[in-house]
């Protein structure tokens, strides 16, 4: 499309779809690893993608992105077919943190970074470039190795660089491939605050875990993936049961809640460690949450007795 203008996205509003996948279906060969997947992506929310090893996550994530053709069925961005987008088109309207992230020359941290402003170049919007930059350094905790070689980084420190040239390419879709998977607690915690504050100033986030309690204290919606298929999407509170989950994985888990938060808690079944124990583990968990005070109680300060 020689001569075509670029087209600048315009900033939609909450609750408006991103992108929406319509009976999708990804063939790898002649293997379907995505099969009929119907799911939309709406400003102002987090999505979480979970489900065991192989069920087709970050297919998902890719179709999402327009980085994998669907073999059957249609994906819309920005209320258009995927195609119908150029390649810098489709990345002024999402950005894409993959699983791994490689480079093959020692660019420092700040150019790493500066490399997610690249499709905004010669348009208003580089005006805010140098502010991007910092913001995004800011928000990962990367200020501190600006200059140093990106290969020099430990895999965590990897990880939140490639996060922060994500932020800064500030499109309103953001596409995240687990994340998480190479933090420490602390910054699992601040990714998916980061994740939650973007999904608060109007931007729809999807994010692939693998942590079903991160998922369920920050999505706001979750999608579970089972064998290619989505098993169930909606709200953590009411897709994350114990037979959804015990089938989808192939193991027995418990949901529990969290006392303050009252987010659940996915705990697999394990066997007792203490010696003498009887009973399961549900029932040890069941005595001892009749044993404490209830949520109510600890959380007014009212004791017991």
């Amino acid at each position: 499309m020689r001569g075509r203008t670029t087209a600048t996205p315009t900033e939609r509003p909450p609750g408006a779809v991103l992108a929406a996948a319509e009976g999708l279906t990804v063939r790898l060969g002649e293997r379907p690893v995505l099969r009929e997947v119907d799911l939309a992506v709406r400003a102002g929310e987090v999505l979480t993608l979970v489900g065991p090893n192989g069920a087709g996550k970050s297919t998902l994530l890719a179709a999402l992105a327009a980085d994998l053709a669907p073999s059957e069925g249609t994906l819309l961005v920005d209320g258009r077919p995927a195609a119908d987008w150029t390649t810098r088109e489709l990345a002024l309207r999402r950005s894409v943190l993959p699983q791994a992230a490689t480079l093959s020359f020692p660019f420092p941290v700040v150019e790493v970074v500066r490399m997610g402003r690249a499709p905004w170049a010669n348009t208003a919007a580089a005006d805010e470039d140098e502010a991007a930059v910092a913001e995004a350094m800011a928000a990962t905790d990367v200020l501190a190795f600006a200059d140093r070689p990106f290969g020099a980084l430990s895999g965590g420190e990897r990880a939140r660089v490639a996060l922060a040239r994500v932020l800064a390419q500030r499109t309103q879709l953001l596409l995240l491939d687990e994340p998480t998977a190479a933090l420490d607690l602390r910054h699992q915690e601040q990714v998916m605050r980061i994740c939650r504050e973007r999904a608060a100033a109007g931007r729809g986030v999807v994010v692939v875990l693998h942590d079903l309690g991160l998922a369920a204290a920050w999505a706001d919606r979750a999608a579970v993936l089972h064998r290619g298929r989505l098993a169930a999407a909606g709200p953590p509170d009411e897709v994350f049961t114990q037979e959804l989950l015990s089938e989808v994985y192939g193991h027995p888990v418990r949901v529990l809640r969290d006392p303050d938060t009252d987010a659940p808690l996915i705990v697999p079944e394990r066997p007792g460690r203490r010696a003498g124990a009887t009973g399961s583990a549900r029932e040890r968990v069941t005595a001892a949450s009749r044993a404490a005070p209830p949520p109510v109680a600890r959380e007014r300060g009212v004791s017991g007795g």
